[in-house]
This record gives C-alpha cells, sequence and structure tokens, in this order.
C-alpha cells in the first residue's frame, strides 16, 4: 500500500481492474464502497501509469528548473495536465496543476531547487549573556501583559 493512500492493497487492485474493464471512477468508488476523491486519484494514476500504479515507488523524483518551466509554459499554451504528465513523465496531474500555482504566485523563483538542510546562521554563534537572557524575558513578560489587558477590555466590552 501507498504511504499516504486511503485505499488497501486489495482494494487498488479491484479499482484497477474495473477501470481496464471500462468503469469510471465514481461508479467503482460506489461499488467498492470507497472515497471517491480516492478513486479518481487512482484512476488518474492509471490512465498515466496503467498497472504500474499499483507499484511503490522508491523515492521522490527531483525535476529541474527547466522541465518544470517548461511544463508550466506548455500548460499556459493550452495542454492539460494529464498530457503533460503524460509527455514528461511526471507522476501526476496534481504536481503539474501545483507547478502552475507556485508559478502564478511566485514567478520563476518559485519553480527553482529550495537548498537542503538548515540554513547558515541558524544555530547561535555565542550562548546568550545572562543581561541579554533578562531582556528577552522581558519583552516576553511585556507582551503578556498586554496581551492580558486586551483580553481583560474584551470581556468589559462584553465579548466572550
Amino acid at each position: 500500500m501507498h504511504a499516504r493512500s486511503t485505499l488497501s492493497e486489495y482494494q487498488r487492485e479491484q479499482l484497477v481492474e474495473l477501470f481496464e474493464q471500462g468503469y469510471g471512477y465514481r461508479s467503482v468508488a460506489s461499488v467498492i464502497k470507497v472515497g471517491t476523491s480516492a478513486s479518481k486519484r487512482l484512476y488518474n494514476q492509471w490512465r498515466l501509469h496503467g498497472r504500474l500504479c499499483l507499484m511503490v515507488k522508491p523515492a521522490k523524483k527531483q525535476y529541474s528548473f527547466e522541465t518544470k518551466k517548461e511544463i508550466v509554459d506548455r500548460f499556459l499554451a493550452g495542454e492539460t495536465a494529464m498530457e503533460l504528465a503524460a509527455k514528461f513523465n511526471v507522476s501526476s496531474d496534481v504536481l503539474v496543476a501545483d507547478w502552475v500555482r507556485l508559478w502564478r504566485k511566485g514567478g520563476d523563483d518559485a519553480l527553482m531547487p529550495k537548498p537542503k538542510g538548515r540554513p547558515k546562521g541558524s544555530v547561535p554563534k555565542s550562548p546568550l549573556s545572562e543581561e541579554d537572557k533578562l531582556r528577552q524575558e522581558n519583552k516576553r513578560l511585556l507582551a503578556k501583559v498586554a496581551y492580558l489587558e486586551k483580553l481583560r477590555d474584551l470581556r468589559d466590552q462584553g465579548h466572550r
């Protein structure tokens, strides 16, 4: 069974057999008594990869910026996510749609690979002095007092 799948291995095999007989994901979901969203996800995987959709993939595949950008450009030019996933051997049409959404939100930078690991400077270079610790605690306590005063004011106004 796939790590995040809500379907058992047996259910997945039953669904694929019915897909191969020509049934759609909705009718198959009602016959096997599974959710339509899970059935649709498997149906789309089956359309892309055939019976290979039952195989567990060993690891996530990484895609280059150039590949992602080309797929996004072709999607915006009118090709469907399913067609592009099949042409570029991408695991899912949902992944193509995610890249398009990311690109629309953040441009080319959103498709660039993210650096791995902890960023430099995330570990404190030296332990805090006693004075710095007291300053931090003072800030925390001032914020707590301000919060409690605001809460009291809201209660006094009749908000619960």
